[in-house]
């Protein structure tokens, strides 16, 4: 009981944080989680979270999107599913959390600085990150801080950014879901856990959205990545 109470949290902090910034749901949740129930465990869980948290945030804004700029970067993506579920499979779970522990560490330090990367357009750009973004969506569930690296190279309005950024995570999250259930990840460890942490998803949702409103996104988003940063630390020593 002790441990769905853990989970239950981990998946309600994420989706929290996913609902209030728009994004950044799988980079707090997977790390905690790889620590407590392994990696093969950890990425379909997190990626049936995912995909509930873009049809929730979805709802009331569907008719907003406008995804026939993204269709390049939608096609790598799917393209690149099949090669993580290679990379998880095979790859050691050591070098998966270093992995995504320099990620956690290079994306936090970005943010935190204020780095501000040259505009490009470029279409090659949509292949190459969507591709990424495919392996280590299916592999670690972090294709999140890929594609926001993409929008911001692409300079997105921050309109479409939010709105669309969810629509992305909706086509391509439902493919990676599909994909680890044919892979033979749906196990009924995961899908206990799914079904005992739903409750939590759905509020930690509803909280992030009221938040949102509430407390300026720029002080919260500075808090996630400084946590961001000390779990790539803890990851890497």
């Amino acid at each position: 009981m002790l441990s769905l109470l853990t989970i239950a949290s981990i998946l309600f902090l994420a989706t929290f944080t996913r609902s209030a910034i728009g994004f950044g749901d799988a980079l707090i949740a997977m790390p905690f989680l790889i620590l407590l129930v392994g990696l093969k465990t950890a990425t379909p869980l997190v990626a049936l979270m995912g995909s509930t948290i873009s049809l929730v945030l979805l709802i009331n804004e569907w008719r907003t999107l406008d995804l026939r700029r993204l269709w390049q970067l939608i096609l790598s993506t799917f393209l690149g599913i099949p090669f993580g579920l290679v990379l998880l499979r095979f790859a050691s779970e050591d070098l998966a959390k270093l992995l995504l522990g320099i990620l956690l560490i290079l994306y936090g330090l970005y943010q935190l600085l204020g780095l501000s990367l040259p505009q490009t357009r470029h279409p090659a750009l949509a292949v190459i990150f969507g591709f990424i973004a495919g392996a280590f969506g299916s592999a670690y569930n972090t294709s999140g801080a890929i594609i926001v690296i993409y929008g911001t190279l692409q300079r997105w309005e921050p309109d479409y950014f939010r709105i669309n950024l969810q629509g992305y995570f909706l086509l391509t999250n439902w493919v990676i879901v599909a994909s680890h259930g044919l892979a033979g990840l749906w196990t009924s460890q995961v899908l206990q856990l799914y079904a005992y942490s739903l409750p939590a998803i759905l509020v930690g949702a509803w909280a992030g959205e009221i938040i949102s409103k509430k407390i300026p996104k720029a002080i919260f988003s500075q808090l996630v990545y400084v946590l961001l940063i000390l779990l790539g630390i803890l990851f890497i020593t």
